[in-house]
């Protein structure tokens, strides 16, 4: 990095310091360019603190191997609980109890787990202790970015501390509000759900084995995902979807009550939930960019794309995007942020992009469904599947991201 009083000369410079951005600066550190990532929050990097997010990632094989590729996997394995089994509940019948349950066995397609589930606190202390030690990577926390002047050449980025910096490629990863793709002139298109999502961690008695639970009734899924034990108890991150406003009645409920409605919405499956974290609140929308190009800009993760959380693809959908544009820049490093590079990267995710995002917003239709009927239909519709091996193991595929 070249510095100057108020300029720095960089190859990158990623706008977001989340999981997203922080893993994005991480490979192409990795990969030698020079690398700015800022952020204006600095990350919160314990769990209990205030602001921590609790919500958690599954990194599906894909992603693994790209985590590798950046170094990041040694510093994240002790810590990562494996998911071997995908399970599929469907609890829509009149009463809140299991009446279907399928297991997608990842031992079906691979000899290793769907993908492993780690916090994303946890993420983030990893992630920025991991950049501390790339020379030519450099990490500004508290620091954000406030305008973006482009030419074929090159992009000048406004910083918040006053300077600026002169780069080849801006990648905006500075989620669904994202100032970059704001400054670039890219819309959107947003689909709202009136949905809320809880995220918070329990303990249960009975042990996960390693199963992702996914459970179906109304008002969307209710997922316990595979967290290592806690405080000598098998531990979950649950994520739980409903309307905006029942969401809010459940956040502000005394903890016994929450933990009774936790209970019977999880049906038992585990035991007696007890929780263990504090509660957070997260919107639920579909939003897509019209394009994931501009003038030496690329848009990732969250400012390209924001899916509900359902199948384990918001983070995964987002890494895709980061291996098409890394390789794109090791194939060919003098035309880094160029006019060409930008516009094969959108081809080659733009279309795959909206093809998830479609197919998610179908998934999580389907799971908000309140009528009996509709209900009765989908549990109808989760048994074909199943009944199928080719189209189950399709799924699958297509669910780790190994078609398309």
């Amino acid at each position: 990095m070249q510095n100057t009083a108020q300029n720095i000369d960089v190859d990158i410079v990623v706008s977001g310091g989340g999981v997203a951005g922080l893993t994005a600066a991480a490979l192409f550190g990795q990969a030698g360019f020079s690398v700015l990532c800022v952020d204006p929050t600095p990350p919160v990097t314990e769990r209990d603190a205030q602001g921590s997010d609790l919500r958690t990632t599954a990194f599906l094989q894909p992603s693994q191997a790209l985590l590798d590729r950046a170094g990041l996997w040694p510093r994240l394995a002790d810590d990562a609980a494996p998911l071997q089994i995908m399970r599929i509940v469907d609890a829509g019948g009149a009463l809140p109890e299991p009446r279907i349950v399928k297991d997608f066995n990842a031992s079906d397609i691979s000899d290793k787990p769907f993908g492993w589930n780690l916090p994303n606190w946890l993420l983030r202390r990893e992630l920025t202790a991991h950049l501390a030690t790339l020379d030519n990577v450099e990490f500004r926390a508290g620091t954000g970015t406030t305008t973006l002047f482009t030419r074929s050449t090159m992009a000048r980025v406004g910083l918040s501390d006053g300077t600026t910096t002169t780069c080849k490629l801006v990648i905006a990863a500075d989620g669904r509000t994202s100032p970059m793709r704001e400054a670039a002139g890219i819309r959107v298109k947003t689909t709202r759900y009136g949905q809320k999502a809880l995220a918070f961690a329990v303990t249960h008695p009975i042990p996960h084995d390693n199963v992702s639970t996914e459970i179906h009734r109304s008002g969307g899924p209710f997922t316990l995902v595979p967290l290592p034990d806690y405080q000598g108890m098998p531990s979950s991150a649950v994520v739980w979807m409903e309307q905006g406003a029942e969401v809010q009645r459940l956040a502000d409920l005394p903890e016994p009550e929450f933990e009774a409605a936790m209970n019977e919405r999880s049906c038992l499956l585990f035991g007696p939930l007890s929780l263990a974290s504090r509660r957070t609140v997260w919107p639920i929308i579909n939003q897509v960019a019209e394009r994931m190009d501009g003038e030496r800009v690329a848009l990732v993760a969250e400012a390209a794309h924001v899916v509900p959380p359902i199948g384990a693809q918001g983070l995964n959908m987002s890494l895709g995007d980061m291996r098409v544009l890394l390789d794109l820049a090791e194939a060919r490093p003098e035309g880094l942020g160029d006019a060409k590079m930008l516009k094969e990267f959108n081809r080659l995710r733009h279309r795959e992009v909206q093809i998830r995002a479609a197919g998610i917003d179908l998934l999580n239709r389907a799971s908000m469904i309140e009528t009996q009927p509709l209900r009765d239909l989908r549990a109808a519709g989760l048994n074909a599947i199943y009944s199928m091996p080719q189209v189950r193991k399709l799924m699958m595929q297509l669910g780790l991201g190994a078609k398309g």
